[in-house]
């Protein structure tokens, strides 16, 4: 079963600025709380915008290595 518990309640925060900084960078306007009135294929595009990112720096991190 899926929870959407923090497991680390100290990266709430920093998690909360990459996912404005994802929605910055695909131009969707996100604001602080509730953003239950954007779009579902915005909110993929954060999300993807995200997945796209950690992935970007995983790779960075096995290439520096």
């Amino acid at each position: 079963m899926a929870s959407n518990k923090t497991l680390v309640p100290e990266a709430k925060e920093a998690l909360e600025r990459f996912k404005m900084e994802a929605a910055n960078e695909v131009g969707v306007n996100l604001k602080q709380g509730y953003n239950g009135d954007i779009t579902a294929k915005q909110a993929g595009s954060v999300g993807g915008q995200m997945v796209k990112k950690m992935i970007q720096s995983y790779e960075n991190t096995l290439k520096n290595k």
